[in-house]
């Protein structure tokens, strides 16, 4: 306008009322104005750098790595990865259902009052508060065969030459299987303490004068009251299952002869020991036929409405 006003376009809506169209610029700053939204971009940039750096950036290379089709009938025909894919999933099977179901049932314990429950509570949390690299380099040495802490005790106390655990192929996988349980089950526990805790004491006293106790009331009270957490947490510990590392490789180093690989160990070792990136890259991304349901339906079971424990 000659006067210097501005006129905002306006658009016509089927109920014959015209409504202000907000300028571009105004949707990107919402309310905030002038040295505000300076500040908010300036602390939002950082963020914005990192995300596309350490998170966009490596996953669109590795689907780039790993996109050649040529490079999956060579994987899919290795017999070692063949045995690693059923290594992965009997460690998910076994590992995830003792994990969940231990400390869901250890978390009962915990409820009881009493200082002396306190204190064994954070005797119980200490193998989740130490360092993974050390507690399984730790464990991995008390396995020895000839000379571990383990078969050094049975021989001490009760005369008995222990098994080579880490050199049969189901010993070491119950060994990293152990490992990993007596490592992660205190979280888990903490997890289902808090779930437990936070169901309403209005629900058990009712419970109660129903005369549901015991039995009846772990099986219609805690049950149900847990059923949500418990599902989510098993699709949690599933999605960092599969890409657990540590355990297998500082455990048992994958032996023997390479028997108890999963999918993890076998990616790092096709990319750095036999110098094939693009194969373990592969190896990796073959497990997300996997993970990818799981994600989906933990992405929908956290945008429910209402949320049960």
């Amino acid at each position: 306008m000659a006067d210097g006003t501005t006129v905002l376009p306006t658009i016509q809506t089927a109920a014959g009322r015209a409504v202000v169209a907000r300028p571009r610029s105004r949707f990107w700053r919402g309310h905030l104005q002038g040295s505000e939204y300076a500040w908010a971009v300036a602390f939002l940039l950082p963020y914005i750098a990192i995300f596309l750096l350490f998170v966009l950036y490596p996953i669109c290379f590795g689907f780039w790595m790993g996109s050649e089709p040529g490079l999956y009938p060579t994987l899919f025909s290795d017999p070692i990865y063949q045995s690693t894919v059923v290594n992965t999933l009997l460690y998910l099977l076994i590992d995830v259902n003792l994990e969940v179901g231990l400390a869901f049932l250890i978390s009962g314990f915990f409820m009881r009052k009493g200082w002396w429950v306190k204190a064994l509570l954070m005797i119980w949390v200490l193998p989740w508060a130490t360092p993974e690299m050390p507690a399984y380099i730790s464990i991995h040495w008390m396995m020895n065969g000839e000379y571990g802490f383990l078969n050094s005790a049975l021989w001490s106390f009760f005369h008995i030459n222990g098994p080579d655990w880490l050199t049969t192929r189901w010993l070491a996988f119950g060994s990293m299987v152990a490992a990993h349980l007596w490592k992660n089950v205190p979280f888990w526990t903490i997890i289902m303490l808090a779930g437990r805790m936070a169901i309403p004491t209005e629900i058990h006293d009712a419970a109660k004068v129903d005369g549901a106790t015991g039995l009846r009331h772990f099986w219609h009270i805690t049950v149900p009251m847990l059923g949500n957490l418990y599902l989510v947490a098993t699709l949690l510990l599933t999605i960092f299952l599969v890409g657990d590392f540590n355990t297998n490789y500082f455990v048992t180093g994958g032996g023997p002869a390479m028997s108890t690989y999963v999918l993890a160990t076998l990616g790092v070792r096709d990319a750095f020991e036999i110098a094939q990136p693009r194969l373990g890259v592969a190896a990796v991304m073959s497990a997300l036929p996997l993970i990818v349901p799981l994600v989906f339906v933990l992405m929908r079971k956290l945008r429910t409405a209402q949320v049960e424990l």
